[in-house]
């Protein structure tokens, strides 16, 4: 398994959930890696920058040299310039696009190679490809264009892949709603506004990513999943 943006985060709750699976995994990140992040001798840390082609080229050759294949990628890694508009520069914009989006296509192309093997013909464990978009693809708070824009990139491009791609390789998207990934001192009113009564944690996104990479969701493609505790489906009023 390859699982990007895992030094933290969702990222990180997708590498130990995948683990504790008893997959071996790749975890791409620009920042230094915790290689102890779990006991078995199984995580792989590449340091990389996801929006850097150069970086994308040599990690998935050197995964091709050692592992020879891949069963899933799980394109999670992303950032969020919050500017007014009349402050988002096109050096911002297109930077958030190249980690969020552009990534995603990059890793695709190059990583796809390595997943038609793993799949004998006349079978149905097909190879699997999980983006982590977010709620933003559909609702915004201001100063979130590039954010905004880049998700719901990721929600269109993941339904292409899909097609393209199928039927040896299955491709969903995950969009979380809010996941405390920051150990924040959270109110209770910030998990009571929640029809589920809390706030999201990474192990939500992560039990879900795992399912979409197993065989149980072998007639799942090309879909949308969003994780949020029902906020999208919730009506509020100002009072």
């Amino acid at each position: 398994m390859l699982v990007t943006g895992s030094a933290h985060g969702i990222g990180a709750g997708i590498v130990r959930r995948l683990l504790r699976d008893g997959w071996t995994v790749y975890g791409l990140d620009r920042e230094p890696q915790n290689p102890d992040i779990d006991d078995t001798g199984r995580f792989r840390p590449i340091q990389a920058d996801i929006a850097a082609e150069a970086d994308i080229l040599a990690a998935c050759a050197q995964i091709g040299q050692e592992a020879g294949r891949l069963h899933g990628l799980v394109s999670n890694a992303g950032i969020m310039i919050r500017k007014p508009l009349a402050q988002l520069t096109l050096a911002d914009w297109t930077r958030v696009l190249a980690t969020n989006l552009t990534s995603l296509f990059l890793l695709a192309r190059e990583a796809s190679p390595l997943m038609q093997g793993t799949v004998a013909d006349g079978t149905h464990d097909q190879a699997a490809i999980v983006s982590i978009a977010s709620t933003r693809a559909h609702m915004s708070e201001p100063d979130t264009e590039a954010y905004a824009a880049a998700k719901g990139g990721l929600v269109a491009l993941s339904h292409a892949l899909a097609v393209s791609l199928g039927p040896r390789i299955r491709v969903n998207c995950i969009s979380p709603g809010w996941i405390d990934v920051a150990d924040e001192a959270l109110r209770p009113e910030d998990h009571a506004q929640h029809p589920v009564g809390r706030v999201g944690v990474p192990e939500d996104i992560a039990s879900l990513a795992a399912w979409l990479l197993g065989p149980e969701s072998g007639f799942v493609t090309g879909a949308e999943f969003i994780s949020d505790g029902g906020m999208t489906r919730k009506m509020v009023y100002a009072t």
